[in-house]
């Protein structure tokens, strides 16, 4: 089962990397525009913890497109697939 969730980390992970990579080359196609469409969401401003011997800030920003979602569902439906054979 440890093995299971490994694997589809990283299925996500190359879902996330390849569908950011074409939604930047697709954001300059007219036809493929669609896929570039994108929902930023987060902490606009990173919180700050001072406690004045050590100091910590924290950020978080997700930046979701319509390619990064296809292409997470697509990387789980290939693995899956190879992970059978």
């Amino acid at each position: 089962m440890r093995r299971s969730s490994l694997f589809n980390s990283f299925l996500v992970l190359v879902g996330i990397v390849v569908g950011s990579l074409v939604a930047k080359v697709s954001a300059t196609v007219p036809a493929l525009g669609w896929l570039a469409y994108s929902l930023s969401f987060g902490l606009e401003q990173p919180l700050v913890l001072d406690l004045s011997i050590i100091g910590l800030t924290l950020g978080l920003t997700v930046n979701l497109s319509v390619a990064v979602i296809l292409f997470i569902v697509i990387s789980l439906i290939v693995g899956r697939y190879f992970a059978r054979s």
